[in-house]
């Protein structure tokens, strides 16, 4: 790639901040706030989820630096544990994470497309179903018609986000600090609450993969990081305060992923309302449309660089429409399964804790990699403030898992077992015959 073409800093910094923003801002406030009990605590959530999202994307820069492989996490764990670590790293992608990525997302947009449209809630699933099936055909037939609606949906989302944001803090008159919810003892604690942010923030390992596009990145792709994520936690922060001063937080966390819809229609009327949520509506169309694209291709690489079971069928591509169709299809099915037996949050909570495993073991690589190669040469990426950013991000991943295991003993073992289902897969693949 010619200097010329290479990725200014400003397009390094949207495509960190088109990355991270999707639905999380708008159906996950009265979550966060149910899980910490007050708002000084739901704030302090999202600032810390913020933070461990900053430390995990300077430190993944530098292992991605370090191996330059295609497949992201699931090359680097590969490359630092071996292939057995790594297939069932791809396999809990396959099972639990990307699926658990598009049910939640199509059950959110379910729930607010009932709303918007005055349909009865009973509907959500089948709405649900519906709208995975017709995006999940749309990317099936071609790539392009996927990123056609990736690039309609990019900017309608900041609309909607700027807009509460910022009339929610003028034209509020709520307090906002040192509120208790009235039913505060079913607060689960801080760790929950962080989890709960941590599907907003998702996406940041995805800076990870446009590191040799930019120009300069030993300079570029850490201050793209560093701005791209701190505005997506100002960003964050400014709705929280704005829903916060708006409503009473009460009704936030009975009106949950509801919330903003009702905000904005208390902040610009009905019709300005309507016009906002639509905005609401397309922003998680369009998220659920980018993770059906890219989600649904995780199969396909692993089975084309290494051990899947039918390998031969799922490393092949549709002869006419070229998209891996049977990947697809499977992870449409694994999606449909959770949209008929879990709720959104619950599968949200089971997607993130899956991949945080492996974002811990990621991290602690890092300190593999610099002890067996040493530091980087000038002018080549390394992580800011060596060793305590990797150790944030470490100690991040340890707070939301064990957190996790807390609150949600039963979850976190299936998550477990299902991952460890993929040890004795890959022990049968790679039998000697």
């Amino acid at each position: 790639m010619s200097k010329n073409s290479k990725l200014k800093i400003w397009s390094a910094i949207s495509i960190v901040i088109g990355c991270v923003i999707g639905s999380g801002v708008f159906v996950k406030p009265g979550r966060v706030l149910i899980a910490a009990g007050d708002s000084n605590s739901a704030i302090l959530a999202w600032v810390l989820g913020g933070l461990i999202s900053l430390a995990g994307g300077l430190t993944v820069s530098e292992i991605a630096s370090r191996i330059p492989k295609n497949g992201g996490i699931y090359a680097y764990i590969e490359e630092l544990y071996g292939k057995e670590i790594g297939f069932i790293c791809g396999w809990v992608q396959t099972l639990i994470y990307g699926p658990g990525l598009m049910s939640a997302l199509s059950l959110y947009f379910a729930s607010l497309y009932s709303q918007f449209f005055q349909v009865n809630e009973a509907h959500n699933k089948m709405i649900a179903l519906i709208t995975l099936f017709i995006l999940s055909s749309v990317t099936t037939f071609g790539t392009s018609y996927s990123a056609w609606i990736q690039n309609a949906t990019t900017l309608v989302k900041l609309l909607p986000i700027f807009a509460i944001g910022i009339f929610g803090l003028v034209l509020g008159s709520e307090n906002v600090f040192g509120l208790a919810l009235v039913d505060s003892t079913q607060a689960i604690g801080m760790s929950a609450a962080v989890l709960s942010t941590l599907w907003a923030y998702d996406g940041w390992m995805q800076v990870s993969n446009i590191a040799g596009e930019i120009e300069n990145p030993a300079k570029n792709l850490p201050r793209a990081i560093i701005i791209g994520l701190t505005s997506v936690i100002f960003v964050y922060i400014m709705v929280n305060l704005a829903l916060f001063h708006t409503l009473d937080i009460n009704q936030i966390a009975i009106l949950n992923e509801k919330a903003a819809a009702v905000v904005a229609t208390y902040l610009f009327g009905n019709l300005g309302g309507q016009l906002l949520s639509l905005g609401i509506l397309v922003s998680i169309f369009g998220c659920l449309n980018g993770n059906i694209l890219t989600m649904t291709r995780i199969p396909f690489a692993i089975a084309s660089n290494g051990v899947f079971p039918f390998r031969a069928k799922f490393a092949s591509l549709h002869p006419r429409f070229n998209t891996p169709i049977h990947s697809i299809a499977l992870k449409v099915t694994c999606a449909v399964v959770m949209i008929l037996l879990l709720n959104p949050d619950r599968i949200t909570d089971l997607a993130i804790f899956s991949m945080y495993i492996f974002y811990g073991m990621c991290f602690i690589g890092i300190f593999k990699i610099r002890k067996k190669y040493g530091t980087p040469e000038s002018g080549n990426y390394k992580i800011p403030f060596y060793p305590v950013v990797p150790l944030l991000a470490v100690a991040g991943c340890i707070f939301i898992c064990f957190g996790m295991i807390k609150q949600s003993p039963i979850d976190a073992l299936v998550s477990i077992g299902i991952a460890l289902t993929g040890y004795p897969v890959y022990l049968f693949l790679n039998r000697k015959t």
